[in-house]
């Protein structure tokens, strides 16, 4: 009897909502704030989602960006009071003690205590005595054989023997098993639980039994609610017939590639209960606009006037097709606004007198066309785009470009994609050879004359991709991998002729019933190598080459800055420099090569290093993310561990007998720990990357002119001993970034 009143009283708690937790405004008036909440003793369950089940509550700063504010003022604009109420406070015990039933641990006790801190204010604290839990003595899972295999169990049994009897987790292994035979085609499967307790010994027997009953098929389809997109376009964009299988898979893809088409704001695909094999489905849309238009104009100093359109049709010509036009156009008026109030004199940065290419306008213009449902295959999509641009920067560079892109692709599972995609593009840059060393990393001429002249990068690419993650922004469970395979050649119409391979894989778990302590490994490998012949003489472009370095690579570096690298050196600063011969540093063509980059005048900060890409790429990490001690006022603070280690490697790999090469490039394994806040838009994440610093011997150029004027890239004779620092603060590298690493 006194198990079945405490039974009673969990289940009264449970059904007392936290929204009816704060008393009337009048009430309040009389119950004291509460000024802090300590719940102590928690040990096998989430902390913070235990929190949040109370009713019980502090007093808050209502976000984080006013915090400064609260610690100055208790005022209600700032702060997000709460109150002392007597009987949820009880009631709070007993949400304490079934959050722990549910779990496994049924013999939980709590002491409470409510302290004065203040007047009319209170700290209210919970202790909790968790003691053992009830575990699983056995754990029996009946079903036909037949269904599925042993490996598809083990993979949905997410409770076993020993394990604490988690009535939560049973429910999802539940859920798991009967989507597993929904998904099979077993429409009305249905799983029946048992479970049998020894009170006594806290032992637990759990029986599964997996009933499939009849299979099912899809009968009527019956589309509502849509008025300018037509049943076909519908019909289309769905992966499932009427006589095929009734799979749940089929149903939430579908739901997917509706919201996806950007056609409707709500889209239900629902399937009443039927007491048949056959199953008829009713969707229900609410559409969305079918076109949107932006136009804007800006104005600033560096760009003067500019002009801004953007236009999408997303049904153009029926069937879900899609029509994005974006232009902008810059530089407008700058012939007579260069030089007069605010606005730039174009005329001073340029050093000769041709200053009219940097004053003529500047241009940022594509389309791009998307066929869904490609020749009336749900699974598969085209696409199909033409780009060309003009942008300048005064003195410094003029980059021109176009070109157009032709993609197609086959869905072969749900969030499986495999893509072929042709993209042509000619480009030019005009800029000194200054430019192309510091912003490239390109500092020989051969690669610079190449990238001067009217050049085609054209690459036919294949891309597989699978994402069995959990959740987008935050994965705590799973795996993501893509694998890249890119060839260029006078096949594909490309001057730059190369072959390429890159796989990224990256993949998650987390502690059992406690997804906010999470561990994640990530692998990047990458391999390329140019082909003889063409335009380019075997030249790989900077964007095919592979680097390391940064918030999503190795973060003991920063962006770019493990693999090979080559030291710059402003001649203002090298005039500093004796020279090796003897004497001082002379800045002439002929002359500065033979400058000492090692001289006691210059320091390292005086040296800018430039990363010059790789031919081949190693690189791993593994990360743990957990839930910082903070309070429920902060709980949306994470913190991390992690390792990250990479080798990028600049000699040619011919064949499996040079692989070797890859692991004797440039390497490093770096630790670190950072911060994360979980916002609506992703984790807002801020890292500390420790750099191992070692000193290394690095090449440097610098840039002088000549006779004319002209400024040309020379290479030093002797290599600089470099070091970005010793100390613990030198060597820290801070990384900012939205987004999980990986």
């Amino acid at each position: 009897m006194r198990r079945l009143n405490f039974l009673r009283a969990l289940a009264l708690a449970a059904l007392v909502p936290a929204a009816n937790a704060q008393n009337t405004r009048n009430q309040q008036r009389e119950a004291p704030e509460v000024r802090k909440l300590t719940v102590s003793g928690v040990k096998h369950v989430d902390l913070h989602d235990l929190e949040s089940s109370l009713s019980t509550q502090a007093s808050k700063c209502r976000s984080l960006i006013i915090e400064p504010f609260c610690l100055i003022s208790h005022s209600p604009t700032f702060v997000d009071r709460h109150y002392f109420d007597q009987l949820e406070f009880e009631r709070d015990v007993l949400r304490i003690r079934l959050y722990y039933w549910k779990r496994g641990w049924r013999d939980v006790t709590v002491d409470t205590s409510v302290t004065k801190s203040g007047t009319r204010q209170v700290h209210v604290a919970f202790k909790v005595h968790e003691n053992e839990p009830t575990t699983i003595r056995k754990i029996a899972i009946v079903y036909d054989s037949t269904l599925m295999s042993d490996r598809t169990r083990n993979r949905l049994t997410l409770l076993h023997a020993k394990d604490p009897l988690d009535l939560v987790m049973l429910d999802s292994m539940r859920l798991l098993f009967q989507n597993q035979l929904w998904d099979q085609g077993f429409g009305d499967a249905v799983v029946d639980t048992i479970v049998r307790v020894d009170s006594i010994a806290r032992l637990g027997d759990v029986t599964l039994t997996l009933t499939p009953n009849r299979r099912t098929t899809i009968g009527r389809i019956d589309i509502g609610g849509n008025q300018r997109v037509s049943d076909k376009t519908i019909l289309d964009a769905i992966t499932f017939r009427t006589g095929d299988l009734y799979r749940q898979s089929s149903v939430l893809e579908s739901q997917r590639n509706l919201y996806e088409s950007d056609l409707f704001r709500l889209v239900a695909i629902d399937v009443p209960p039927q007491f048949d094999s056959v199953k008829n489905v009713n969707i229900d849309v609410t559409e969305a606009p079918l076109h949107s238009a932006r136009v804007g104009p800006g104005l600033n100093n560096i760009d003067f006037l500019q002009f801004q359109t953007h236009y999408t049709s997303y049904n153009l010509f029926g069937g879900a097709r899609r029509l994005d036009v974006d232009a902008v156009v810059g530089n407008l008026l700058a012939p007579s606004l260069q030089g007069r109030g605010f606005f730039r004199n174009v005329g001073a940065d340029v050093p000769d007198s041709n200053v009219a290419p940097y004053l003529a306008p500047t241009y940022n213009a594509s389309i791009a066309f998307s066929q869904p449902s490609f020749l009336s295959r749900p699974a598969d999509a085209a696409g199909f785009s033409a780009f060309t641009h003009r942008s300048i920067n005064p003195g410094v560079f003029i980059d021109r470009g176009f070109g157009g892109t032709a993609t197609l692709t086959h869905q072969l599972a749900i969030r499986a994609p495999l893509s072929i995609n042709y993209r042509y593009e000619i480009n030019r840059v005009q800029a000194s050879d200054v430019y192309f060393c510091v912003n490239y990393g390109v500092c020989d001429t051969l690669t610079i004359g190449t990238l001067r002249s009217h050049q085609s990068l054209s690459p036919l690419t294949l891309t597989g991709f699978i994402d069995r993650s959990d959740v987008p922004f935050e994965p705590t469970k799973g795996y993501v991998a893509r694998l890249d395979f890119e060839h260029a050649s006078a096949l594909t119409g490309s001057d730059y002729r190369y072959n390429r391979a890159f796989l990224d894989v990256s993949a998650y778990t987390h502690r059992s019933g406690s997804p906010r302590y999470a561990y994640s490994a990530h692998l990047r490998m990458g391999w390329v190598r140019s082909l003889a012949g063409g335009a380019d003489a075997g030249v790989l472009h900077p964007r095919k080459r592979f680097y390391a370095g940064g918030a999503n690579s190795v973060r003991g570096f920063a962006e770019n800055m493990l693999g090979p690298r080559i030291l710059t050196i402003d001649d203002s600063t090298l005039i500093k420099a004796r020279s090796l011969p003897g004497g001082t540093c002379a800045l002439t063509t002929t002359a500065v090569q033979f400058c000492d980059p090692n001289s006691p005048t210059l320091k390292n900060t005086d040296f800018l290093p430039q990363p010059l890409g790789g031919t081949s790429l190693l690189e791993g990490s593994v990360e743990a993310r957990f839930p910082l001690p903070l309070g429920q006022t902060l709980r949306n603070f994470e913190g991390a561990v992690f390792i990250d280690g990479g080798v990028v490697g600049s000699a040619p790999i011919h064949g499996f007998q040079t692989l070797g090469n890859i692991v004797k490039g440039q390497s490093a394994v770096t630790p670190g720990f950072g911060i994360r806040y979980i916002s609506p838009v992703g984790p807002i994440r801020i890292d500390f990357g420790i750099n191992p610093s070692r000193t290394e011997k690095l090449d440097v150029v610098t840039a002088v002119p000549d006779s004319t004027g002209r400024v040309h890239i020379t290479p030093l004779t002797a290599q600089r001993v470099y070091s970005p620092g010793r100390t613990l603060l030198d060597r820290l590298v801070l990384h900012f970034s939205i987004g999980e690493a990986y």
